[in-house]
């Protein structure tokens, strides 16, 4: 392993690789999503907020489950969320340390989406749950205050469609979309994929591989923009985007990517790069420095946007 790999990073690499613990391609989804119940334990609960509360938000095929984070009263804007898991496992259980954090470093009311998942719910389901969770959120919590798009890896993802969406459908106006090492393209022959065509870390090649044939087989429907957002043939007219990448990590060179498209298009990017981290650190908090840290520059992104 590369000795690059941040000390704390490579401690739960370690832990994973003497549990042995399977790649993820070499497993069920049920076998995946059982496996996660232990990397929510570890990462433990998070700070506490003023008031949480579990709703059900109308969608095109039915109520959507969300989790409701106000860390102060009054907050000055609302931060929507989907979580990771290669739109095949995670809830808004799995990710409730993260979400809680970020609500409070952005002091943002926070909307934490339980999204469908495949492959029971095949690719355009999550992309569909997340553009209705936006815009009924913009128009019954938001309001007048400035709206934000954001998530992580797969949620990265539907945070970056939802935002094209939004942008294509007349949608809620949004002050910043925030993409941490998001999915932006299926193309898993990029150089960083070829770096990361092993099984020592949480997602390698081929575990991306395996998630893109569970969200959709169909090799048209991966080249929609809505499923790889680096495929849009115009990104003009976008949110300012927060793109977080990390070194170890397949997804990086897309990350890039977009974030080179983006800053061509004339949308607004800050880019920050973890160069010694892995994919998947950012839900971590109280376990990884750079989660929290990561955790609070976000945090303060979103404060700026909204003028908080």
């Amino acid at each position: 392993m590369s000795v690059s790999v941040n000390p704390q990073a490579r401690d739960i690499l370690d832990a994973r690789a003497a549990a042995g613990v399977p790649p993820t391609w070499e497993q069920t989804p049920e076998e995946v999503r059982a496996g996660f119940a232990p990397v929510r334990e570890s990462i433990g609960p998070g700070p506490e907020v003023a008031s949480v509360r579990d709703i059900e938000i109308p969608g095109q095929a039915g109520g959507i489950h969300a989790r409701v984070y106000e860390p102060v009263t009054g907050p000055p804007g609302t931060v929507v969320y989907y979580h990771g898991g290669g739109w095949l496992l995670g809830s808004v259980d799995d990710w409730d340390a993260v979400t809680r954090a970020l609500a409070v470093a952005s002091g943002c009311r926070l909307v934490s989406v339980d999204y469908r998942l495949a492959p029971e719910h095949r690719f355009p389901a999550a992309v569909d749950d997340a553009f209705d969770s936006l815009v009924w959120v913009g128009s019954a919590l938001a309001g007048d205050q400035p709206l934000v798009v954001a998530g992580d890896s797969a949620g990265g993802n539907l945070a970056a469609v939802a935002a094209l969406r939004a942008r294509d459908a007349a949608g809620p106006a949004l002050a910043l979309q925030v993409l941490v090492y998001p999915v932006t393209d299926h193309d898993v022959d990029r150089p960083s994929y070829r770096s990361y065509d092993g099984r020592e870390f949480i997602v390698n090649r081929m575990d991306m591989v395996w998630f893109w044939d569970h969200y959709t087989p169909d090799p048209a429907a991966r080249s929609n923009p809505y499923a790889s957002p680096l495929r849009a043939t115009d990104l003009s007219g976008l949110p300012p985007a927060y793109i977080v990448t990390a070194e170890h990590d397949p997804l990086r060179d897309e990350g890039f990517a977009y974030a080179d498209r983006l800053r061509a298009a004339r949308v607004q990017v800050e880019h920050r790069h973890y160069g010694s981290q892995i994919h998947g650190f950012f839900p971590m908090v109280h376990v990884l420095d750079d989660a929290d840290k990561a955790v609070a520059e976000v945090g303060s992104a979103i404060r700026a946007a909204v003028g908080g």
